[in-house]
Parts: structure tokens; sequence; C-alpha cells
């Protein structure tokens, strides 16, 4: 099954979070999320990210100093499944 470009940024910033543990209560810095993308996506992981924001997969958590994200504990299982689905890569 071939994916469009879009869903391999959304499940490789979600793969990201994941590896790193950053779920519920556990916070990084917004602009974190570009990290290991080129450069010339920025401006499309911003977009994706704040896609995945209005559909509840990233929490956000404003501060003084930067918008904090993590990923949404209740769709731990969607997200791992989008993974899969997408980059083949699982999460035991």
């Amino acid at each position: 099954m071939v994916f469009s470009d879009e869903d391999n940024i959304k499940a490789t910033l979600l793969y990201n979070l994941r590896r790193k543990r950053i779920i519920g209560n556990k916070h990084t810095h917004f602009d974190t999320l570009k990290s290991g993308f080129p450069s010339h996506q920025g401006k499309d992981v911003d977009k994706i990210a704040h896609e995945l924001i209005k559909k509840g997969y990233i929490l956000t958590k404003p501060t003084n100093y930067g918008l904090q994200v993590s990923l949404n504990k209740e769709k731990i299982q969607e997200i791992e499944l989008f993974i899969k689905k997408v980059l083949g890569l699982n999460f035991e």
C-alpha cells in the first residue's frame, strides 16, 4: 500500500514522540517536532502537527516559555496502529 508524503510525516512525528515516550504528563517543546526532518519540510511539519493537535492525537500545554506537546495517552492504541500501518514499526 502506498501512502502520501503527508501520512509519512504524520507517522514519523507520532513515532518520534512515541519512541521517546512523550506521553501524557511528559512534554517536549513544539519546535522539537521538526527535528529529524529536512529544513525545506519545516512548514509542512508545522501544518501537519497542528492538524494532529486538532484531531486530538497530540495534546498541548501552553507555558510562558513556549508551547509544549505530548501524545494523548487515551489514543495511544490508535496512534500505534497508524504507525504500524504506515511505517511498519511495532511497539512491544
